[in-house]
């Protein structure tokens, strides 16, 4: 029997039951009330209580205890059925318990064969993502840096947002990578995006609701194509919130919030794009002096 069909029984028996006790309640109720009237017949009786009052009296005690008799019965009987079904009610439930546990490892057992899919997935895309960063690093010409900085952002925020900054960064004599102008028609997105990482000094992460969003796909790739070119050559993110909470990005990213980060909240596209060209400025001198 499925969980269904035992909880069903276990609930049909728990009516009969109610019921049962229901009719058991009434029949003492009734005997009560024949005990209560028999005590009363008896007191109305006294010395001047005359030989037929009393012999209709006597009658009336002795119908009285023949109904408490017969009622006895019926409330004893009623007793035992409720016994009965109490019995069946115990097992009934035990058996439902320990259908529920089965189920329960079921689930459990189908659950972590999920997840254990998923994180081997999650784990291949990863080496996947780390050998595309990795992988043209390995021949000189191709592992000299084209880019100061990787912009990856959401796509719905580019118009209130990352085409001014960009401009801005753009303004400062910055190289950025940028998918507005970096693909063409044709170009996979992927490999495109795995090679605008892995030639960017830096990545500016413009974090927002859109880019925090449950489906976007390519935000997530890219955040973790930033990690991977941070756990090999060091810092490399640079955060900017935009319209988003101190508490929403915690949930997103506990290790993204506990980053220094500039907000749009209160700086403009064009302060922003000063500060990194400011960050960049030692490194870039250092590379005109070498």
């Amino acid at each position: 029997m499925s969980v269904d069909q035992y909880q069903r029984t276990v609930n049909g028996l728990d009516k009969e039951i109610a019921d049962l006790e229901k009719k058991k309640a009434e029949k003492d109720k009734d005997i009560a009330s024949l005990q209560s009237k028999i005590v009363s017949t008896q007191k109305s009786i006294n010395k001047n209580t005359s030989q037929g009052s009393l012999n209709s009296k006597r009658r009336q005690i002795a119908s009285c205890e023949s109904d408490i008799a017969k009622k006895s019965k019926d409330s004893a009987d009623l007793g035992k059925k409720i016994a009965e079904k109490r019995k069946k009610r115990s097992d009934a439930y035990l058996k439902l318990q320990k259908e529920q546990q089965n189920e329960q490892k079921k689930q459990d057992r189908a659950s972590q064969r999920l997840q254990a899919s998923y994180e081997n997935r999650i784990d291949e895309l990863q080496q996947q993502l780390a050998k595309s960063v990795v992988l043209p690093q390995q021949n000189n010409s191709e592992s000299e840096e084209e880019y100061d900085v990787f912009v990856s952002h959401a796509w719905e925020d580019k118009e209130d947002f990352v085409d001014e900054f960009v401009d801005e960064l753009k303004k400062q004599g910055l190289k950025v990578w940028y998918d507005t102008n970096k693909l063409k028609w044709g170009d996979s997105m992927r490999e495109k995006i795995d090679k605008g990482l892995a030639k960017s000094r830096y990545g500016v992460v413009v974090l927002s609701p859109n880019y925090i969003a449950e489906h976007k796909y390519w935000t997530k790739a890219e955040l973790n194509g930033l990690f991977q070119v941070e756990s090999i050559n060091g810092k490399v993110i640079l955060p900017i919130w935009h319209n988003l909470t101190k508490k929403q990005v915690v949930e997103y990213s506990p290790i993204i919030a506990d980053r220094k980060a500039m907000t749009t909240a209160s700086m403009t596209a064009e302060e922003i794009a000063a500060q990194l060209k400011e960050l960049l400025t030692p490194e870039v001198t250092e590379k005109t002096i070498s």
